[in-house]
């Protein structure tokens, strides 16, 4: 995963394909631990990693969004 200080060298165009493809993926890991969950096939530590990696994700996500977003002054 790219460091948050890489998005300011990114173009608008460049982060909306990383934001869809870091959605797709949260989205994914959360199916994945939903099923290991429901069937209980999966250790604890294979489920922690998984939630950190989507928690990655969801910071990831909010920082993109943030820069797409402009500043609305009220």
């Amino acid at each position: 995963m790219n460091a948050p200080s890489d998005l300011s060298m990114k173009t608008d165009e460049v982060l909306r394909v990383e934001l869809e493809v870091f959605r797709r993926e949260h989205r994914d890991l959360d199916d994945a631990i939903h099923a290991l969950t429901e069937r209980g096939t999966a250790d604890q530590l294979t489920l922690k990693r998984l939630k950190k990696r989507k928690l990655k994700l969801k910071d990831m996500i909010a920082v993109i969004e943030d820069r797409l977003t402009p500043d609305i002054i009220a």
